[in-house]
């Protein structure tokens, strides 16, 4: 059924309100016996975990889950059920005018948002069906509570529901290398086999399964594969995007902040913005569907880019109808593109005199995906120009026709900021030589008496890197290894057990605040346990001088680290010792980009490694471009000699396998804001001060200027570094 193009606009804003009104509205009866709501069932399963009430904490958060889902699933089935609603008003519509229109119109609604209501009421209690809060959506959206869980159910002794809790966390926070050490715990617990390693939200993310797979069919030349793979890539991203689409329209919707309750506006005024709102949700479902697991920027022109890949991989698995289907479904987002139209006349040329005879027309899909797109863009534009609506275009292929000419310029010079940035990324990889913004300057003084620079950045093929030797002596290499000998086992929880990193290595670990109390216990000496917090004064002194630092540098994180070949193990190794990574960002070897969000440890700005001997075989430290490949740079570790390097994307980095004997070193990270200073250092410093030992720290006079800082980070901290400081402890990472 066509509407009147003078009734369009309002027929889709009302469509929206319809929804909203009964998505707002609370009913039911017997309120004990329906949904609760799931962050109410989190928060209270959050602190039973921390009151160690297991078996309470274990049955809430997993109610929270189970509630969460269960609540999607009303109103995708409420949404079913009530798009008839209102029908008979609805096909008034189209001959209707004047006010007969408005009042056949507001029927409608009202039937459709009566049934939504009453629907909904019959399994969501009236809190369950109030939003949730922003936090709690980006509890959930991080996989939060299988962190949770995975600790409840080991406490529980209930070790496959644990290794499932790791394994679905780990997947959207890869860099949590603490859950990676867990799992890798979990692998070798009696009871626990591969099996039980699933990942619960996977059904959520079949899409990016499918996008993996198919690059990897891609990458083999398996055309055939791939094809089969793209093509269920972009059925399962359709699918996907719709179901987001249903839950904007059925989930209840805050009013923009300026059109609130305390507004001047009209009811017509706030119906025209919640259903602004409305559109801009379902707009923003392209962004969602094409956001990873754990991370926090959009893939873009996702569904595009899919089909640009499945046409190719069509035509080269012989499958030239198809190809020319697909290219004509890409073209809908991107007519002028000039290598499609050259691809366009050589599948043309291919298929001949077929090309008329055969069904090569667009896919009805991608055409409805596209004319709705653009209707609602045309409706939010409209806001935009005439209500003060604020919204950010999620797809870089919208057409300037769309965009009132009032707002074109602003409109374009946004678009243009866009693309500069995307090109940037996607030239980024092929850039000889890459600038680093960390702030750091190498080639300052080197204020030690009796060290020298073994590699600068020139010897080191890159920016911001430096060798120095001679900052231990070899009395202090020896105290130090006893130190390790002696207390890493009883450290941090390794007990030299397996690497997280390969099965073919052992593992051991001391942090300074763990040294602190074995002195205390007796257990080893206190003179060597200072001397290990006390290097990481005389690294920090070192590094803040030769890379020429312009704010202060406070210590992050030390760890002293041991890593052991395992005797009869080492035949036809392949793997690192330490896989390729940087230190304050998510590496893609594949798009050679370096995603700096949590769970990375973003607030990283410089690491360092001091190595403690060389009695080993392997073991050498490497730097590689951004594919994780190209190896640019080896060092040999040796007594005394200090790595250090900027902890940014110039700086991928990784060990390679130790084959023979016992490696260890000393691995520091350095952060310019005082907020993310190691606070297991200070422990350590006041316990020791408590016993009558004087301990090494930075020189005074800074303490002002730094406490200065410090209120300065912690004021201008993003909110993004807040929650991935506290979604990720320090620890554990190594190198």
């Amino acid at each position: 059924m066509a509407l009147r193009s003078g009734r369009l606009a309002a027929y889709v804003a009302l469509c929206l309100f319809s929804a909203a009104a009964g998505a707002s509205f609370s009913g039911g009866t017997g309120v004990l016996s329906l949904l609760q709501p799931y962050d109410f069932l989190y928060y209270s399963g959050v602190r039973a975990y921390y009151g160690e009430e297991w078996g309470k904490a274990a049955e809430l958060l997993e109610k929270s889950i189970g509630t969460r889902e269960t609540l999607l699933r009303v109103r995708r089935q409420c949404h079913q059920d009530c798009a008839a609603s209102g029908t008979d008003a609805f096909n008034k519509l189209e001959s209707e005018e004047g006010n007969m229109w408005d009042l056949w119109a507001l029927d409608w609604i009202q039937q459709r948002a009566e049934c939504l209501r009453f629907c909904i009421g019959r399994f969501v209690s009236p809190t369950g069906q109030l939003p949730v809060s922003t936090d709690i959506e980006y509890e959930f959206d991080t996989r939060n509570p299988y962190n949770f869980l995975q600790v409840t159910f080991y406490k529980l002794e209930k070790l496959k529901k644990a290794a499932s809790a790791a394994h679905t966390y780990f997947v959207a926070n890869p860099s949590h290398l603490e859950m990676r050490n867990n799992i890798e715990k979990y692998r070798r617990m009696e009871g626990v086999t591969e099996e039980d390693f699933q990942d619960r939200e996977a059904e959520k993310q079949r899409h990016w399964i499918l996008y993996d797979a198919a690059l990897q069919h891609e990458a083999s030349s398996d055309w055939t594969q791939a094809a089969e793979r793209w093509e269920a890539c972009v059925s399962e991203t359709l699918r996907q995007t719709e179901e987001c689409r249903l839950q904007c329209e059925v989930a209840p919707q805050r009013l923009p902040e300026e059109r609130g309750v305390d507004s001047v506006d009209g009811v017509f005024e706030k119906a025209a913005a919640l259903s602004l709102s409305l559109l801009s949700c379902r707009q923003s479902c392209v962004t969602q569907v094409a956001t990873r697991p754990g991370r926090i920027s959009a893939q873009e022109d996702f569904l595009p880019t899919q089909l640009e890949h499945l046409h190719i991989a069509q035509f080269k698995a012989g499958d030239v109808r198809g190809a020319l289907k697909t290219l004509g479904s890409f073209l809908l987002f991107y007519p002028s593109d000039k290598n499609s139209l050259d691809n366009l006349q050589l599948y043309q040329e291919t298929l001949g005199g077929d090309v008329e005879s055969h069904d090569t027309q667009p896919a009805q899909e991608i055409v409805t995906y596209i004319s709705r797109s653009l209707q609602e863009k045309k409706l939010i534009y409209f806001g935009v120009e005439n209500l003060g609506f604020s919204f950010t275009d999620p797809d870089l292929w919208t057409p300037e026709d769309v965009v009132p000419e009032s707002i074109r310029d602003d409109w374009r010079a946004e678009k243009d900021k866009l693309n500069e940035k995307l090109n940037e990324k996607l030239k980024e990889g092929n850039q000889p030589e890459e600038v680093d913004d960390s702030g750091f300057f190498a080639g300052g003084p080197v204020p030690q008496m009796g060290v020298t620079i073994a590699m600068d950045d020139e010897a080191l093929n890159g920016t911001n890197r430096v060798l120095l030797d001679g900052v231990m002596t070899e009395k202090e290499c020896g105290r130090t290894l006893q130190l390790a000998s002696v207390a890493a086992s009883l450290g941090d929880g390794y007990r030299g057990r397996r690497s997280p990193h390969t099965p073919h290595e052992t593992f051991e670990g001391l942090t300074v605040l763990r040294a602190a109390k074995l002195s205390q216990e007796g257990l080893v000496n206190q003179s060597d346990a200072l001397l290990l917090h006390e290097l990481g004064e005389r690294v920090r002194a070192l590094l803040h001088s030769y890379f020429r630092s312009p704010s202060e540098l406070f210590v992050s994180f030390t760890h002293l680290v041991c890593r052991s070949a395992i005797t009869g193990d080492q035949e036809g190794r392949l793997d690192l010792s330490h896989p390729i990574h940087v230190d304050n960002c998510l590496l893609e070897p594949e798009t050679k980009q370096c995603w700096r969000e949590p769970p990375a440890f973003i607030h990283r700005d410089l690491s360092a490694i001091l190595y403690l001997n060389d009695d080993f075989d392997g073991g050498e430290f490497i730097f590689t471009k951004r594919d994780a490949k190209t190896v640019t740079a080896r060092v040999k570790p040796g007594c005394g000699r200090l790595l250090g390097f900027s902890s940014g994307p110039v700086n991928p980095h990784g060990v390679t396998a130790v084959t023979k004997g016992r490696r260890c070193a000393l691995a520091l990270w350095f952060s310019k804001e005082k907020l993310y200073r190691d606070m297991e250092r200070e422990e350590a410093e006041a316990l020791w001060e408590a016993d009558g030992h004087k301990v090494l720290k930075k020189v005074e006079e800074e303490k002002e200027g730094g406490a200065t800082a410090g209120r300065n980070a912690r004021s201008q901290a993003p909110r993004e570094k807040s929650r991935g400081r506290s979604r990720v402890t320090e620890g554990k990472d190594e190198l």
